[in-house]
This record gives C-alpha cells, sequence and structure tokens, in this order.
C-alpha cells in the first residue's frame, strides 16, 4: 500500500480551509434550519407538507453532520481528503436523486432551486481540492 505522507500540511491552501469552513457553517445552518423548522421549505416552495416530517428531519440532521464533518477536514484538507470526497458523492447524487423524481412527476421544479446552494456551488471548490490531492499523491483506485 502506498504512503500518501499524510503530514500534508505544507500543500494544503487557505482556500482550501476557507472552502471547507463556508461548507460546514452552511450545512449546520441548513440542517438546523430544516430539523427545526421542518414544514417551512414545503411552505415557502409551495409543495405539499410531507406526512412525516421526521424523514425530512432525519435529512436535516444528515446535512448537519456532514457541517461537522466538513469543519474537521478544513483543520487539513489534504490529509482529509476522503470526507470532501464523501460530500463530494452526495453533491452529485442529490441533483441526480432530483432529476429523477422530477422526470417522474414526485417533486415539483421549484424544489431544483436548494440544489443551487446545496450541490452545484460546491462542485469546483471541493472538484479542486480532490484535484489537487490526486496530483500531489498520485492516488488512484487499486485491485
Amino acid at each position: 500500500m502506498e504512503d500518501f505522507s499524510y503530514h500534508s500540511t505544507s500543500h494544503n491552501k487557505p482556500w482550501m480551509k476557507m472552502c471547507m469552513r463556508l461548507a460546514a457553517v452552511y450545512n449546520i445552518l441548513w440542517g438546523t434550519w430544516v430539523v427545526l423548522f421542518p414544514m417551512l421549505f414545503f411552505e415557502l416552495l409551495g409543495m405539499e407538507e410531507p406526512v412525516h416530517p421526521m424523514i425530512w428531519q432525519g435529512m436535516g440532521m444528515v446535512i448537519g453532520v456532514y457541517g461537522i464533518a466538513y469543519w474537521w477536514s478544513s483543520y487539513d484538507p489534504m490529509r482529509h481528503w476522503p470526507i470532501i470526497a464523501v460530500g463530494m458523492l452526495g453533491k452529485i447524487f442529490g441533483p441526480i436523486g432530483f432529476f429523477v423524481n422530477y422526470a417522474t412527476g414526485n417533486v415539483p421544479f421549484s424544489f431544483f432551486y436548494t440544489l443551487l446552494t446545496n450541490d452545484f456551488m460546491w462542485w469546483v471548490p471541493f472538484g479542486l481540492i480532490l484535484y489537487t490531492v490526486h496530483r500531489k499523491y498520485k492516488w488512484r483506485l487499486r485491485d
């Protein structure tokens, strides 16, 4: 197994730390809002309120926990790239889930606007961090 030399703080850039801290604060605030006021989101979008808001609140809790992980990753984004990679996967699969549900008529298009701040705006900075890690450590999938 390759040694990735996890003493990588010299390769971290200030913008990486700032990005992960902004993502952390955003996710913690968004998650807290969803947990405390689960129906407000649906009211604002004019959507039918869920029968079981606990499921939506559970999503808010998960998003808030991502925020805590993003904060931890901000101390050394190059070392904690797996946290960023998992976050990036969520930011890719979330929009895919929206488009599938929109195509089948399960959600209105107005739900799309949440993707702008929850997912799309993080693609570039998360992608750049992961690209930097790849270039520095030349990690790749192996058998």
